[in-house]
């Protein structure tokens, strides 16, 4: 596990757990205003494309994930996620810098 003094981060696993995450993160308007209008992911969705995307390892990363759920160190608490992926799978030589959070975590720089 990997991160700074108020978070921490870890690998999606996939898991049931990770998917009501991603779910109740996806679900919020304002979270998802700017990536789609505002609209809900389905559960659906959620399961069959977005974990795993999520969960996915790169071998050009050395079989790291491109994709980190993010928690606040001192209760646990969901605060989204972070990406640092390859663009092509196949290459590490360009890389994409994302994330997606949960209000609660927003201003908190």
């Amino acid at each position: 596990m990997y991160g700074t003094g108020r978070m921490t981060l870890r690998p999606f696993t996939g898991t049931a757990a990770d998917a009501a995450l991603v779910l109740a993160l996806d679900s919020d308007p304002e979270v998802m205003r700017w990536i789609n209008g505002g609209r809900p992911t389905t559960p659906r969705t959620v399961r069959e494309r977005t974990l795993p995307r999520l969960a996915r390892r790169y071998a050009c990363l050395g079989g790291r994930p491109g994709f980190w759920a993010a928690h606040r160190r001192a209760d646990g608490a969901f605060l989204g996620w972070f990406e640092l992926r390859p663009l092509d799978a196949a290459s590490a030589a360009v890389l994409e810098l994302g994330y997606r959070l949960t209000r609660a975590a927003w201003g908190h720089g």
